[in-house]
């Protein structure tokens, strides 16, 4: 694909990429978004590219790159945006409203992917097999006394309580799993609802947090929920219980976290997601103890990321024809 803005044939739209890489590292094909019109890709894009490269396009793609409003403005051939994601928060989505812009993301893709590795995190919190596996490999079982050695205690899950905080597609995977695991669901809410299924208890939030023994988080970022785990409800929580944080970096204060981490305020965390991304080294949560952290990576299974270069594609389509799909703009 060109890498730089060279005049589309007349007629003919043009369609920008402005970071591929992590949608596709070689292995998930721009092709029949490429058939659409004239495709440029570029794999990583600085503030200072995304005006220059953008300007021109008639459908402009992002993952993480942001279209601020004074972007959106300074490009009148815009007609459509799509978000390479599910969560749609790098687009300035009112400017786009204004300007009649539909925005159009790629719902439930991930669901089984970070439902996956939610699990994974929660289990490396329990048996730490990754510890285990790296003392091996260094030499403890060699020159152990015993046949068999732990780091630190070990949780089995069966009967435990976990609480999730959003219960969409990804919270109802997350517990589905959990349950299989034998462990009882309790869901963010102060009553039930008809679509609940029949195994799921609801509790309001505060009462969520003290009674489970882990806090999953899989809800939308949003000025409610911005900095949700914070100390008052970190301390409200078990001295056993585990957090973690799949959903949305800024959900939690990492200040917060990483003092009640190291007071032994909770047993411990597993994050896939933090407030900046990649971390400033700073960020106190890389050096907190009993701290899993994924470089949010639990979307981008091949698997995932194949269907969603297939919906991208359909909403690609969908804008050209005049009939957006998948659009998060609020109604008027």
């Amino acid at each position: 694909m060109p890498s730089e803005l060279a005049p589309a044939p007349s007629g003919t739209p043009r369609i920008v990429v402005l970071d591929s890489f992590t949608f596709n590292p070689g292995d998930n094909p721009w092709t029949e978004v490429a058939a659409q019109g004239d495709l440029h890709v570029f794999e990583r894009s600085q503030p200072a590219e995304i005006l220059p490269r953008a300007r021109g396009a008639t459908i402009v793609l992002t993952n993480k790159t942001p279209l601020s409003a004074d972007t959106i403005a300074a490009l009148p051939d815009l007609t459509g945006i799509c978000v390479l994601a599910t969560g749609v928060n790098v687009v300035d989505v009112a400017a786009a409203t204004r300007r009649g812009i539909p925005v159009c993301n790629v719902p439930a893709y991930s669901s089984a992917s970070t439902a996956q590795h939610t699990i994974a995190l929660l289990l490396e919190l329990t048996n730490q097999v990754g510890q285990h596996d790296a003392a091996v490999h260094r030499g403890a079982w060699v020159n152990a006394l015993d046949f068999s050695f732990t780091l630190s205690p070990l949780t089995e899950l069966d009967g435990l309580v976990l609480g999730i905080v959003g219960f969409g597609a990804i919270g109802r995977r997350v517990g589905e799993i959990a349950r299989a695991l034998g462990m009882r669901i309790v869901a963010a809410g102060d009553a039930r609802r008809p679509e609940d299924p029949a195994w799921l208890e609801r509790a309001p939030l505060d009462e969520l947090f003290r009674r489970v023994d882990v806090v999953t988080l899989h809800c939308p970022l949003s000025d409610g929920t911005r900095g949700l785990v914070d100390a008052a409800r970190l301390s409200s929580m078990r001295p056993s219980a585990l957090l973690l944080n799949t959903g949305r970096g800024p959900l939690v204060n990492e200040a917060d976290l990483a003092d009640a981490l190291q007071r032994g305020v909770i047993a411990g965390a597993a994050l896939d997601v933090l407030s900046e991304e990649p971390p400033h080294p700073d960020n106190p949560l890389l050096s907190a103890p009993r701290c899993v952290i994924t470089p949010h990576n639990a979307w981008s299974t091949l698997a995932a990321r194949r269907r969603a270069m297939q919906t991208t594609v359909e909403n690609v389509r969908g804008i050209l024809c005049g009939k957006p799909q998948n659009v998060v703009n609020p109604s008027r």
